[in-house]
């Protein structure tokens, strides 16, 4: 065995053992999984939070180790692909972001996780760049931003829960990898028609959660779960409301049935069984009570929303949980549900 070659596989294994400490002990810190990063070519922001979303290895990873962070696992900034409408453009934006992501994390990866970023103008070229990032660039699943727009008008909304996305859906449960779906701004004709009464309703406050919330049932109505059981998705701020009406939501749909709609179980078992959601940009304490008792702790995942939300706000919010649950279930809130969904351990 020449020498280079022994010193790289030395180097090999030394960031294994390096990794599988980070994972194999026994400390507190955090795991958070929907904090957002850019590119400068997709940056639609300016100021600090435009440097704060360009940035990996100064502010954030200083307020990481100030904050008890112990990994991060990035995704590119709401729309990202998915506010591209020309299908060629977008699957060449997604394979450069992801070619980018994996480059500026490729020596912090005991730090630094990825979702990757997709075109789902097509299916099949979606599926394929997920199997490449995973299997090739060592990413944990994808981040995708609700809809994907198209059309020369941005006229055409793709959805993914129809039956010519289950070759996506299939590719996805063969990587036994999540996929994050995360909100979007609405494209200009639903913002206008639906906004333009209360401008200040657009984004978090309202629009992000109605828009998202739709597509997700959408997924469990059009029977994507049944076709796909083991199909693992995960929803941000608390699940965009839906496990807070899983009741309502449940009783009226079963109306439905009758009608011919796809779904062969109800939400709340989608919710038990191929649903997950994590704290980001929600901190509220009652709330994470009532879905611990809803949907059980473990379909809960802690994350922050960096940088539109501030890291220390989310440290003092999980720390102070400690007075709602106990050590083992706060433990496992802030990182052993990350540490099992994402297979860190592995």
């Amino acid at each position: 065995m020449n020498r280079p070659f022994q010193l790289a596989l030395l180097l090999i294994h030394l960031c294994a053992s390096i990794y599988a400490r980070v994972w194999n002990d026994t400390g507190v810190g955090t795991i958070v999984l929907e904090e957002a990063w850019t590119i400068p070519e997709l940056s639609t922001q300016t100021g600090e939070l435009n440097t704060n979303l360009l940035d990996i290895f100064n502010q954030r990873l200083t307020q990481m180790n100030e904050n008890g962070i112990d990994y991060m696992v990035l995704s590119c900034a709401s729309p990202c692909i998915q506010g591209i409408s020309d299908p060629a453009t977008a699957g060449a934006m997604a394979v450069h972001v992801n070619n980018v992501l994996a480059s500026q994390i490729s020596n912090s990866t005991h730090r630094f996780g990825a979702f990757a970023a997709l075109s789902m103008h097509n299916a099949s070229e979606a599926a394929a760049e997920l199997k490449r990032t995973v299997e090739e660039l060592g990413f944990l699943g994808a981040l995708v931003n609700d809809y994907q727009q198209s059309g020369a008008n941005n006229d055409t909304l793709i959805y993914y829960d129809q039956p010519e996305f289950d070759v996506f859906w299939k590719v996805v449960t063969e990587l036994d990898v999540p996929i994050y779906l995360h909100p979007r701004t609405n494209v200009a004709p639903i913002s206008t028609l639906l906004y333009d009464h209360a401008p200040w309703l657009i984004g978090p406050a309202q629009e992000f959660t109605a828009t998202l919330s739709n597509h997700i049932l959408g997924l469990c109505t059009n029977g994507v779960f049944d076709r796909f059981p083991k199909l693992k998705i995960i929803v941000g701020h608390l699940g965009e409301r839906i496990p807070s009406d899983l009741d309502r939501i449940d009783t009226q749909l079963l109306r439905q049935l009758p009608l011919g709609m796809p779904m062969l179980l109800n939400v709340s078992t989608y919710f038990h069984q191929n649903l997950y959601e994590t704290t980001s940009g929600n901190f509220a304490t009652a709330l994470l009570r009532l879905h611990k008792e809803t949907i059980g702790l473990d379909r809960i995942l802690y994350s922050i929303d960096y940088p539109f939300v501030d890291i220390p706000s989310g440290t003092v919010w999980v720390n102070g949980l400690d007075k709602v649950l106990t050590p083992e279930e706060l433990l496992y809130l802030k990182r052993g549900a990350a540490i099992e969904l994402l297979k860190l351990n592995d």
